[in-house]
């Protein structure tokens, strides 16, 4: 729910711990669980942002990754750059009162786990959320993964007081390298998070109803199995515009995350970005740059409720 306060020094001392008795900052997964943890199950869950006394302006910041094939490793790179994450919207300003929810995504024509939900977190418990997630692997080996299930989850199973009370919104960043299915499956949806629809929704249908109240990103990183695939880019780049972005190195998810909401916010510009990146000591101020590039000055929020644009999609265009 977005409640806590993150720290950097009970980051650095549970990764010490582990360090020193050899334990894994993914137990659950690494013990060789193969069903989803209770906490991140999606069947019947909301997901929620909300103010308190603590974050009375919380800023909602999704980002779900697939875990199949050569993805598998993202989540272990996000988590051992989780401060610099922190640092960054925190320290620098770049979003008032930032809560990250994590997730994962498979394949539910093949997948045990196809999609896992963490909560909202302003906390270290964010942190623990990553730590449940099992990296499955697998994957369908047809270049297509269930994309399409997360976008649903997040379009009707989400609530934030961003968009309610302010009518501005979330930000979501999907980390992949494939292709969504063309439609959400009833069936799959019945399955694995409880809804009873009466039929397939389109994918360009719940695309729409996310980008309504999500800046939706989707990143495809280097080192995955269709890294620069033109028929992946071309794909997204149809469905978000220039929101679909690629990068030539997967260490640089955190800072472009973060740079990105950073330009959404209006806080910074690129430049400004890529400096605080370099007085932060990280050297991913080149890949960053590469890809966001087309972001220019970054989005402007929403401002009146409801909102949708003229196109229909949601998906501001800079």
């Amino acid at each position: 729910m977005g409640s806590g306060i993150w720290s950097t020094d009970v980051y650095d001392a549970a990764d010490r711990y582990r360090r020193a008795t050899g334990a894994s900052a993914f137990s659950y997964s690494d013990s060789g669980a193969r069903t989803v943890h209770p906490a991140l199950d999606p069947r019947g869950a909301v997901r929620e942002s909300r103010d308190s006394a603590e974050h009375p302006l919380s800023t909602p910041i999704a980002v779900l990754f697939d875990v199949t094939g050569s993805m598998g490793h993202v989540p272990r790179v996000l988590q051992s750059k989780l401060p610099q994450l922190l640092g960054l919207l925190l320290r620098q300003g770049y979003a008032p009162d930032p809560q990250l929810m994590f997730g994962a995504i498979g394949d539910a024509t093949c997948d045990r786990v196809p999609l896992q939900v963490g909560q909202f977190e302003s906390d270290n418990r964010m942190d623990d959320d990553l730590g449940r997630i099992v990296l499955e692997g697998g994957g369908g080996g047809q270049m297509t993964e269930s994309y399409e299930l997360a976008l649903y989850f997040m379009a009707r199973h989400t609530v934030t007081d961003s968009w309610e009370k302010r009518g501005r919104r979330g930000y979501l960043f999907i980390i992949g390298d494939e292709l969504a299915y063309p439609r959400v499956d009833r069936r799959q949806v019945a399955r694995l998070i409880g809804d009873d629809l009466r039929e397939n929704v389109p994918l360009r249908q719940i695309v729409d109803e996310v980008t309504r109240r999500w800046d939706t990103y989707y990143l495809l990183p280097a080192g995955s199995a269709y890294a620069g695939s033109r028929k992946v880019l071309d794909f997204w780049r149809d469905l978000l515009g220039q929101h679909a972005v690629e990068l030539d190195d997967l260490d640089a998810v955190c800072e472009t995350i973060a740079l990105t909401v950073g330009l959404g916010e209006q806080a910074i510009d690129l430049d400004a970005g890529l400096r605080d990146l370099d007085r932060a000591g990280s050297t991913a101020g080149r890949t960053v740059s590469r890809a966001l590039a087309r972001l220019g000055g970054g989005r402007r929020t929403v401002a009146t409720l409801p909102f949708a644009p003229a196109d229909g999609s949601g998906v501001t265009r800079l």
